[in-house]
């Protein structure tokens, strides 16, 4: 089945309603882009969106998209709070897989001379790697702590700064946690991963600022050129997976009763207001908050692993967070639609939300500039911030692209770098890698990756936020 794509602008495309389709999709995209080999799977998947119940305006896709489980990864979605749906495939398995940029008072010339022995500290200290279990050791009593509390859990240990807080995505913490939906498996999963990094596409990223594009808003954020950065990808680790298993088999179990048609079983959801929507809605958000604490923790961590690498003070190096954001992850929200104010769950799978200058949802310290949005890109080439925009908030329900967006599955990855070192060839840039996993280099190699430049020309052109300033990476610590 090939899609028809009708073209609104050079960086919008539309898939006309049609079938069981309830809304048209909308997909952000250059036309070279569209020409991606999975592109048809994930257009099938937003097609699929657009037939949920409930379902507001049309079915989003960013241009970073590709195929996910239900959603397109790149999904957006919003659906009407009294009669629409929520669906663990809209969210994603990894709940609250975001990402958290530091900035420093470093320069280049500051940490080039130790940026071998900084990178074998981090990849010796900082637990990363499938399974992998940190230093931190929680009971029961303690994980439902965590769960209901987010980053303030993390502040309550000293783990964190009031600051830190006020530029995290919604102050890390939703405060509709209720630990009791959570199942003895997933507690069980969360008591020995605080505080680790995972695998797969997770990393640790020391870069620098390459070049700024808006000098105030960059400026308001902390960054300068030339600055050495910290960035961290992560999420909720096996207990954000498991959480996200358990409802969906619940879902699955329920469809009939729901008298929902569903194009796709994948597409597994349950009505908002009913009690396992309620419920679900309730256990993401644990999911969610025990990501923000994951994150702070490793945050503080790599302070710490710095510092000694280093041999400075904490003046020296002054580690600020810029900010964390929410890549998976399901909100309720109020939004205009076609002139009238609605209240929304808004579905960001593989997006990042992207609210303007002025939004009430924003600490005080971004009421002038809008939110910073971090998008990373593959390990060898860059990562960019943007900000907010008040476009994205009439198009996008406030959300834009998430990263670069892979292009080859793992397994096509893993094939493409038989043969190869590519450690190596990123040495050769001068990006130092270190990682855990035989196949982990080849799946993460830059090729398996849409150029994220691209992506992010895209969601620039088409207003849904503002790029502000270009990274580079200098060392890379791979899950």
């Amino acid at each position: 089945m090939i899609m028809e794509l009708q073209k609104i602008d050079d960086y919008k495309w539309q898939i006309p309603k049609s079938g069981m389709m309830r809304v048209p999709g909308i997909i952000f995209s250059s036309e070279a882009m569209l020409k991606s080999s999975d592109t048809q799977e994930a257009f099938k998947q937003v097609v699929n969106v657009a037939s949920l119940p409930g379902i507001v305006k049309a079915s989003f896709a960013m241009p970073d998209m590709h195929w996910g489980y239900g959603f397109p990864i790149g999904g957006v979605a919003a659906f009407d709070w009294n009669d629409g749906i929520i669906s663990p495939g809209g969210v994603g398995y990894d709940i609250n897989c975001g990402v958290r940029l530091a900035g420093t008072r470093l320069t280049r010339a500051d940490i080039q001379p130790k940026l071998d022995t900084l990178i074998n500290a981090l990849y010796q200290n900082i637990p990363c790697g499938v399974g992998s279990t940190g230093s931190i050791r929680l009971s029961a009593s303690d994980v439902k702590q965590v769960l209901q509390h987010g980053s303030r859990w993390a502040l309550k240990q000293g783990l964190a700064e009031n600051r830190d807080l006020e530029h995290t995505e919604d102050n890390g913490c939703l405060s509709d946690a209720d630990p009791d939906e959570i199942s003895e498996r997933a507690l069980e999963r969360g008591r020995k991963q605080l505080g680790t990094l995972g695998s797969g596409n997770h990393f640790l990223e020391i870069g620098i600022v390459d070049t700024i594009y808006q000098p105030d808003i960059a400026r308001a954020f902390g960054l300068f050129e030339g600055q050495v950065t910290v960035m961290l990808h992560s999420g909720s680790r096996g207990l954000g997976y498991q959480v996200c298993d358990d409802y969906l088999a619940l879902m699955m179990k329920n469809i009939s009763r729901f008298g929902f048609d569903l194009p796709d079983r994948q597409l597994a959801c349950a009505p908002l207001q009913s009690n396992e929507g309620n419920r679900y809605l309730r256990a993401m958000s644990c999911a969610a908050n025990y990501a923000w604490a994951n994150r702070q923790i490793l945050m503080h961590q790599t302070r710490e692993v710095i510092l000694k690498a280093m041999g400075i003070s904490p003046r020296d190096l002054d580690l600020r967070l810029i900010y964390d954001v929410c890549h998976n992850i399901a909100k309720k929200e109020n939004h205009v639609v076609d002139g009238q104010k609605h209240t929304l769950c808004v579905h960001r799978k593989g997006a990042t939300r992207s609210f303007p200058a002025g939004h009430p949802g924003l600490s005080a310290v971004f009421q002038q500039t809008g939110q910073p949005v971090i998008v990373p890109g593959d390990m060898g080439t860059a990562s960019y911030v943007l900000a907010g925009t008040q476009k994205a908030m009439q198009e996008t329900f406030g959300s834009t692209c998430h990263g670069a967006g892979r292009v080859l599955s793992r397994a096509a990855a893993q094939k493409a770098g038989r043969g190869r070192s590519i450690h190596r060839e990123l040495e050769d840039r001068g990006i130092l890698v270190r990682w855990t996993g035989k196949s982990t280099l080849a799946e993460e190699m830059p090729e398996a990756y849409k150029d994220v430049s691209e992506v992010v020309n895209v969601v620039h052109g088409a207003g849904i936020s503002l790029k502000v300033a270009k990274l580079k990476p200098l060392a890379v610590v791979k899950g």
